[in-house]
């Protein structure tokens, strides 16, 4: 196997970089010598902090997404059901980032054990489907919702609802592999516990380099392919559309909003997406040459950090830009201090009657209760 091993056990790409050794015990590892072992120290230091950047933006930014759509009282829509589905999907796969920062602060030694490394890296692999196919079903909501109005009228919740149960069970379906063979081993020469991929030894190029296509095709190619064919037919629609000089306003911010979907799909997953296939390559020698593949495994694990940097946009692109999403935070923040405000103006209104003449809260906050409703 000529692969240089620099970014060894990070995730499930560059675990890759290992395999089984036959040897007596059957479960020791042996590393590749056709390519100098090359272990950067900027990884063991740069990399954790990145994924603790990203766990705090994310985790901050998508709980609020959950509790503004969970609280909101308003009608339900399609559109949120998706948004909610990615938020969930976003924030599980957080949780265990802090987990793979002590894994590259500790030169890639897993100190969890080996079910909290099956456990993450199957959530990992889960979100890495999850989070793209959501993003497509809603690049497909939209489409029907600008192309078919009337038809995008019959949709109902409960058939959003399928729809994410289908994303899910199919995001989970193709974290299988990840599940069964991901297992943490001891690695004599580099003296860590990895938490790896273990396949069989002997066809392990072959299923190191068919799980990195499955995400290419599966988890990129087919998506993009979607998402741009419905993003061009909705610019197509809105140039066509009668009066729009007249609201070319309003259809240009539209037209915006679709080009940065795109743009963001496009700078997180790409750089992820294109390394993952070049390391097929080398998985199959096809690319043999020790200087590209120290190359390609050494530039992973930031295109891996870009990848998980997608659950820090998603919230800004798909709520907060949004009107109505902006309306119903102001209307859930505003409702926070309203009730707030009402009980201490009851608990000082019994303290005494120099109290009963105070402000009321909503010549405090110049809010109407009635309009703090969702």
């Amino acid at each position: 196997m000529h692969r240089n091993l620099s970014t060894l056990f990070a995730t499930e790409e560059t675990l890759h970089s290992l395999h089984s050794s036959p040897t007596n015990t059957s479960t020791a590892l042996a590393l590749s010598s056709d390519c100098p072992l090359v272990l950067s120290d900027y990884q063991f230091a740069l990399i954790p902090v990145l994924y603790c950047l990203i766990f705090v933006l994310g985790l901050l930014g998508n709980s609020v997404v959950v509790l503004v759509l969970c609280r909101h009282n308003g009608p339900k829509t399609v559109a949120n059901i998706y948004i909610l589905n990615l938020a969930m999907a976003d924030l599980l796969s957080l949780t265990t980032l802090p987990l793979w920062a002590a894994y590259y602060a500790y030169g890639y030694n897993w100190i969890f054990g080996s079910v909290m490394c099956k456990i993450s890296g199957s959530i990992l692999c889960l979100n890495t489907f999850t989070s793209i196919f959501f993003i497509t079903c809603m690049s497909m909501d939209r489409y029907q919702a600008v192309i078919y109005p009337l038809r995008s009228q019959r949709r109902t919740l409960q058939q959003a609802s399928f729809v994410a149960v289908i994303v899910w069970s199919l995001a989970g379906l193709s974290s299988l592999p990840t599940f069964y063979f991901r297992d943490t081993f001891y690695v004599e020469r580099l003296g860590v516990n990895a938490c790896i991929m273990a396949f069989p030894y002997e066809k392990y190029s072959k299923w190191s380099a068919g799980t990195a296509l499955m995400k290419n095709i599966l988890g990129f190619l087919i998506p993009l392919i979607i998402i741009i064919t419905c993003y061009v037919w909705i610019r197509m629609r809105l140039m066509k559309a009668q009066g729009f000089e007249k609201n070319k306003k309003r259809r240009d911010k539209i037209l915006k909003l679709v080009a940065a979907v795109v743009v963001a799909f496009l700078v997180c997953w790409l750089p992820f997406h294109v390394l993952t296939f070049l390391d097929a390559l080398a998985w199959m020698n096809v690319i043999t040459n020790c200087v590209i593949i120290s190359v390609i495994d050494a530039a992973l694990p930031f295109g891996i950090c870009i990848g998980f940097a997608n659950s820090c946009i998603n919230p800004l692109l798909y709520c907060f830009i949004g009107n109505q999403f902006q309306e119903k935070l102001q209307h859930l923040f505003k409702l926070r201090i309203y009730q707030f405000s009402s009980r201490r103006q009851s608990s000082s209104s019994k303290k005494g009657s120099s109290l009963k003449e105070a402000e009321s809260p909503d010549d405090l906050l110049e809010v109407n209760p009635d309009e703090t409703t969702a």
